[in-house]
């Protein structure tokens, strides 16, 4: 069977691997099934890694070449402590297949934005729930020197 012309075929794939373990893909799949998403997850974390990688460089080096060649390590560093901490938060949620439909729709939803305020808090050593009553835009501009 081809693909639907109207998904690319990655997104074809991905969603097909979504719904196959799932009988169908609706709801929250139960606690016994959260680790078949793990392999989905790993399978984006890539691309998230990347993304977070790129972000780091572009806002902590602001166009500064020296700085950006002193940053890379670091912000890969970064990038790669924080893809892992949001592929365990997502999977510990026990709402995967939400957060990976919210990523197919390249759109950071309810439950992404509640798992990237988990792993915010992790990674600067607080209880994990702190930060959950404060939108994450007020959070990221405090981070990067700017209240939006």
């Amino acid at each position: 069977m081809a693909p639907s012309p109207r998904i690319p075929a990655p997104r074809w794939l991905l969603a097909g691997l979504l719904v196959s373990p799932l009988g169908g893909g609706f709801g929250t799949p139960p606690p016994a099934q959260a680790s078949v998403m793990r392999p989905v997850l790993e399978l984006i974390r890539p691309q998230v890694e990347q993304r977070i990688s790129s972000l780091c460089l572009e806002k902590a080096a602001a166009g500064q070449a020296g700085l950006r060649q002193q940053l890379e390590q670091p912000c890969r560093q970064l990038a790669r402590t924080t893809s892992r901490c949001l592929v365990d938060e997502t999977e510990a949620s026990g709402k995967t297949l939400e957060v990976v439909g919210e990523l197919l729709r390249q759109q950071l939803g309810p439950e992404g934005e509640r798992i990237a305020k988990r792993c915010l808090a992790r990674l600067v050593g607080l209880p994990p729930n702190s930060l959950e009553a404060i939108p994450l835009r007020q959070i990221t501009g405090a981070f990067v020197g700017r209240q939006r």
